[in-house]
């Protein structure tokens, strides 16, 4: 009997990896790394349950690193086989896993130098020479397009609306003698009505369902991204300085430069410096500028009429070192955007170095910031921080918009799901915490009658595909 187990975003966010056994055939949806706390970084080192020759294919949801990440580190285990996604996916995948190789060299080569590792020598987990050999085995596919797995199994990719190419996994088995049969993987379901992306697609006669809670006991604020950023910008004007925004650098920094050249065709903003100083930023839009057709009407309609809709009225493309020291004498009245939406690392450090004391700037979080992290100690008011061994103290400005999440709230989920045309026999809840997943297994349960559980890590379920 098909059998499906959970080995990663089981309670937790991160590690995505669900391995779907049907007759003969293993296939693994989503390859991802651990990411947070220690104890689940270190899951990254433990074997693979099942041995990577084993799995005849990976089919990935979308290229955010948590859900890709392991792949280079699973291929040179063993895996050879394709490695199946939409097109989007495989080309920002591109850009995440080479840049997850280095940052894998270079942690291993700073443990090396400060002898911190128990480890000698402290090795990566994997290269970029890793990540380059995966990427051969990258084999993308259109959005709706029939994907046959074998006789019996079909997969379609649905859009998500996560993020550029990111996809609903759909898998249909159509054995003689029988009804077809179908599960569906959501990845990171997205939201509706947003600024670039499409919605979340509607799929039907579902009968397997595994759904994110990231959001599953939280509401997005209503409060509109506009009014909140023009708002923050005079506020800037007002105090004479640079507004930082920290942010992710793929689909969030795509999001607010589409945000900043609407807000200044309407005259709502001043048409400011914008600088964008983020290498993987840069090379994301380059991937959102070619995808045009995978996005919304609206954003295709504009493009149609001519208009570059990432591009600001004075944008500043930072593709090298010495454009970026070069903002260091930029005063007042400018943007700059840069990663890691975090804090916690990437360029975006060294401009709060340089400007985090200074009342005249200020600093905006469009992200949400975890405990423990650079910018949740911000957030909640802390009166100095430690960046590269100096403690800087925190006078600039600080402001806070949500609104621009990918990842839809537990109310956004049950609009989705009250969709369907039939009730699922079990919907998986991962991808969240604890109390996120338990909290949304209890609404989806008291709203529509549905069976939904909540696995645990590694945990194993018999199915009727």
């Amino acid at each position: 009997m098909p059998q499906l187990t959970f080995f990663g975003a089981a309670g937790t966010v991160t590690g995505s990896r669900f391995l779907l056994e049907i007759k003969e055939m293993k296939l693994l949806v989503d390859c991802g790394l651990f990411q947070g706390p220690k104890e689940n970084r270190l899951k990254n080192w433990a074997p693979f349950p099942v041995a990577p020759a084993e799995v005849d294919a990976v089919i990935l949801t979308h290229a955010h690193i948590d859900h890709i990440g392991y792949l280079p580190r699973f291929c040179r285990d063993g895996f050879s086989g394709p490695i199946v996604c939409t097109h989007a996916t495989a080309e920002l995948g591109k850009i995440l896993l080479r840049d997850s190789g280095h940052l894998q060299e270079e942690d291993a080569r700073w443990a090396n130098k400060k002898g911190f590792s128990k480890h000698d020598p402290a090795l990566p987990l994997f290269t970029v020479e890793d990540a380059e050999a995966c990427l051969e085995q990258f084999t993308p596919f259109h959005y709706g397009e029939s994907i046959p797995l074998s006789d019996h199994v079909r997969l379609k990719f649905r859009d998500a609306g996560h993020i550029l190419g990111s996809a609903l996994v759909d898998i249909k088995t159509s054995f003689a003698g029988r009804a077809p049969r179908k599960i569906l993987f959501c990845g990171d379901l997205g939201r509706p009505a947003r600024a670039v992306l499409r919605d979340p697609t509607q799929v039907y006669n579902v009968d397997y369902l595994v759904l994110e809670s990231t959001y599953g006991n939280r509401l997005h604020d209503d409060a509109s991204f506009y009014d909140e950023f023009v708002r923050v910008v005079q506020e800037s004007m007002v105090r004479g300085g640079v507004l930082i925004i920290p942010s992710f650098a793929v689909g969030r920094t795509q999001t607010l430069l589409y945000l900043i050249r609407e807000l200044e065709e309407a005259g709502k903003i001043p048409v400011l410096p914008v600088y964008v100083d983020s290498p993987m930023a840069l090379e994301a839009t380059t991937v959102y500028e070619k995808q045009i057709p995978s996005q919304n009407l609206r954003t295709r309609l504009l493009t149609i009429r001519g208009k570059r809709v990432f591009r600001t009225g004075d944008l500043h493309l930072c593709n090298s070192r010495k454009k970026s020291k070069a903002i260091n004498e930029v005063k007042s009245h400018a943007i700059i955007i840069s990663a890691s939406g975090m804090l916690t690392g990437g360029r975006v450090l060294h401009h709060l170095q340089r400007r985090l004391s200074d009342e005249k700037n200020m600093v905006l979080f469009v992200g949400y910031q975890p405990e423990g992290t650079r910018g949740r100690a911000i957030l909640d008011g802390a009166s100095s921080t430690r960046i590269y061994g100096e403690q800087v103290p925190v006078r600039a400005g600080v402001a806070n918009i949500t609104g621009l999440s990918c990842h839809a709230d537990y109310n956004e989920t049950l609009a989705w799901l009250m969709g369907f045309n039939n009730q699922p026999d079990m919907t998986y809840i991962i991808h969240g915490e604890p109390a996120a997943s338990r909290s949304l297994a209890d609404k989806i349960m008291s709203t529509y009658d549905w069976e939904a559980t909540v696995p645990t890590l590694e945990e194993s379920f018999l199915i009727d595909l």
